[in-house]
């Protein structure tokens, strides 16, 4: 009782709140550019769900808004910008429960914001939102969401693991990176999410929730099993304070 009245009180510290607006600000101009570059590239190119530069386009952008979302964040709140990415963290126990909580109020809510203002200030412009192909099963596509989100956050631990020394500066980089990559590679197929709360803000919205325990289920174990490979299984060592809050 007394730890977790101890972790109740440090996930209400300032620098604990600061985190949270840290994530809620980062987790905002994440969604606002990647919900954008999709309603971009389908308004430049009305075939965008077969032209392939729409979608190179759509993972660039990806790319891009994740590293500058993960950087600007990195010092106050670990940069996450990600339940899922969260979820992982608590599962190393890098971030307490509480605190992680409070970290999905921020990235919801975040998203949910960023999706609301792109669809007022664009004149009620539609918010697209992610699903799977019809000849896919849910099954599939959480297995396929799952093994992305897998890879993003094995790749936000090695990214962050301060035995890299100066070589972690190159960090928020390496993560959008893989983020784009995985985008290219389902994006036709599952949307490429690997972000609970940019999925759930978009169909909030986008008024569509079909499909939607996909981008849970999947990014959720996906990111658990990450966790716990990286730090039990390949690098089996103590926890550092640096990789998360």
């Amino acid at each position: 009782m007394a730890l977790l009245t101890s972790r109740l009180e440090h996930a209400i510290k300032p620098d604990a709140l600061r985190a949270y607006l840290a994530e809620f600000i980062s987790t905002f101009l994440f969604v606002f550019a990647a919900v954008g570059s999709t309603v971009a590239s389908k308004k430049m190119m009305p075939d965008a769900t077969t032209e392939p530069s729409a979608l190179v386009a759509v993972a660039v952008a990806n790319a891009f808004a994740l590293s500058v979302a993960v950087y600007i964040a990195t010092n106050v709140s670990g940069g996450h910008v990600n339940p899922a990415v969260t979820f992982g963290m608590a599962v190393g126990g890098h971030i307490s429960v509480p605190m992680a909580i409070f970290y999905w109020i921020s990235q919801l809510l975040a998203s949910v914001m960023a999706c609301l203002l792109f669809k007022v200030t664009t004149v009620s412009q539609h918010i697209p939102t992610h699903g799977i192909q019809q000849e896919m099963t849910g099954f599939g596509a959480s297995v396929l969401e799952g093994l992305m989100t897998f890879t993003l956050v094995y790749t936000f631990y090695a990214a962050r693991d301060p035995r890299r020394g100066p070589l972690g500066a190159i960090g928020p980089l390496v993560i959008g990176l893989v983020s784009g990559a995985n985008v290219l590679a389902s994006g036709p197929f599952t949307g490429g999410s690997m972000n609970p709360a940019y999925s759930f803000g978009s169909a909030l919205i986008g008024g569509r929730f079909k499909n939607q325990a996909v981008y849970w289920i999947g990014p959720l174990i996906g990111a658990g099993l990450a966790g716990v490979v990286y730090d039990n299984v390949v690098f089996a060592v103590q926890i550092a304070d640096g990789i998360g809050v």
